[in-house]
């Protein structure tokens, strides 16, 4: 009788569970249709280099970056206007609609910088001081959950942020960023930014 009870109450749990993400997801696309999708597309491809792709993404880090933007500790004058009334679960719920996705995967535009870009990715550079990008993003520029998908990213999305990194203009993530950045050339950041965008 007992086992029945907890059996039961497992199954409500579960279906109690599987609502909420149905709710959490419903929620989340039509945020997504409202706003997000004017700049990163109606399923996170996006179409400009000015703005990231948030297919595959992971969904801690579009939450984490969210509530930065909220916060005001990124900055992005129209990206604060559209977090300004999202709540911390509505900003999850965007992150996990967008991991779903997937980008097509396409080549570096730029055989060569890719070529060189690779090198650096998971070599470094002994001379300059630069540490291998793989050592926190991972072999196939994945990234961890609170680290970046980079992999299939803009390139110039990439250096952008790398550029941000450099001249400490961002601020909100990882300080070890700013140690690698602030050594990187212009070249090596165009390089790697090049190659993870193939990947």
């Amino acid at each position: 009788m007992k086992a029945t009870r907890l059996t039961l109450l497992a199954l409500m749990t579960l279906a109690s569970a599987t609502a909420w993400a149905q709710a959490d997801e419903a929620r989340a696309k039509k945020i997504a249709g409202g706003s997000c999708f004017l700049c990163h597309g109606m399923n996170g491809e996006s179409t400009s280099e000015v703005f990231p792709r948030l297919a595959g993404q992971h969904a801690e880090y579009v939450a984490k970056q969210l509530a930065a933007f909220k916060s005001g500790q990124r900055k992005s004058t129209a990206m604060a206007e559209m977090v300004a009334k999202l709540t911390p679960d509505e900003m999850l719920a965007l992150g996990k609609y967008y991991e779903k996705m997937s980008l097509p995967r396409e080549e570096a535009k730029e055989p060569q910088l890719a070529a060189m870009g690779h090198y650096i990715y998971h070599n470094g550079n002994k001379f300059s001081g630069v540490p291998a990008c793989v050592s926190c993003h991972g072999v196939n520029a994945q990234g961890a959950a609170n680290l970046p998908r980079l992999a299939g990213q803009f390139s110039g999305y990439v250096h952008t942020q790398l550029k941000s990194f450099n001249k400490r203009d961002r601020t909100n993530d990882n300080a070890v960023m700013h140690v690698v950045a602030e050594k990187m050339t212009e070249l090596e950041m165009a390089a790697v930014a090049e190659y993870v965008s193939g990947k």
